[in-house]
């Protein structure tokens, strides 16, 4: 399971959809909405980037005050992009890197739309 010391800002991402779906199937449960196709797919975020030259998933405060890019990325379940964001905080980065980062948050964000489907069970 993905843990890190910061990243409130994919946290609340994350959880906000697991709100909004309690309180959909709330919303039907009491018959104040029809049924709740209104939900839609799972939509997580989380933090990548590149420390030491790795690319890193959910990155530990540490690692992102040291990261050379720091990116957040939103999306959901499907692996449709939301919001992309990052910012090389020392020099540049390259396709092959930007491509590596954008793979390895598409699964963070498939393990957490996983979790957050068992939330809400």
């Amino acid at each position: 399971m993905i843990s890190a010391d910061g990243g409130t800002r994919v946290a609340s991402i994350t959880g906000a959809w697991i709100a909004l779906a309690f309180a959909i199937h709330k919303l039907a449960a009491t018959g104040r909405l029809p049924d709740t196709r209104a939900l839609r797919p799972p939509v997580a975020a989380v933090s990548v980037g590149i420390v030491g030259g790795e690319v890193v998933l959910d990155l530990a405060y540490a690692e992102d005050s040291a990261a050379e890019v720091d990116m957040n990325v939103v999306g959901s379940e499907d692996g449709s992009l939301i919001e992309v964001q990052g910012t090389a905080e020392h020099g540049a980065f390259d396709r092959k890197q930007l491509d590596a980062m954008l793979d390895l948050a598409a699964g963070g964000i498939r393990q957490l739309a996983t979790a957050q489907r068992q939330a809400i069970a």
